[in-house]
């Protein structure tokens, strides 16, 4: 009779590891498969468009080394746009200086300009902020930034350019 228990336990187990896997595949689909945005390019297209540092970033959810970005210090008056298709991200008045060694806003330039999904990549969940038009990776949204939001908008410098005011 053990027997035939350790067999019961052994198929729901199974059963209910086979019903999760097409859930845990789902998480790890990068944010740009995931919907269709404005701007729609293919692999081969992105590929040509950007460097091979963007297209990690942006296109396959990567991230770059910390305090590796000099956007990380950049202090002008100006825009943060998308590398990838120029959408307007984030404003110079909403930066701040987070010492995680990645550029980081208390919000974005308006409500319109990122969306974000749920990224269980390492194994729980974090809010992952893309561009709104192209779905590009732009990196995490934490709840330790300064007033008034209370959010940290840490992003890849690679995922960005700057438009000075």
């Amino acid at each position: 009779m053990p027997i035939a228990k350790a067999s019961r336990r052994h198929i729901l187990a199974g059963l209910a590891a086979s019903a999760a896997l097409p859930v845990l595949a789902a998480c790890g689909a990068a944010p740009a498969q995931a919907k269709n945005f404005p701007v729609n390019l293919t692999e081969a297209e992105w590929r040509k468009k950007l460097t091979r540092s963007e297209f990690r970033i942006l296109r396959q959810a990567g991230t770059e080394r910390p305090f590796s970005s000099p956007l990380d210090k950049e202090n002008r008056r100006g825009t943060f746009v998308c590398a990838g298709c120029g959408n307007r991200l984030y404003s110079s008045k909403t930066k701040f200086d987070s010492k995680t060694g990645w550029p980081s806003f208390y919000a974005p330039i308006d409500r319109g300009a990122v969306g974000t999904t749920t990224d269980y990549k390492i194994g729980y969940p974090r809010t992952e902020v893309h561009c709104a038009d192209c779905g590009g990776h732009l990196g995490h949204i934490f709840s330790d930034g300064p007033k008034p939001t209370g959010k940290r908008h840490c992003i890849n410098g690679l995922a960005l350019d700057f438009v000075p005011a």
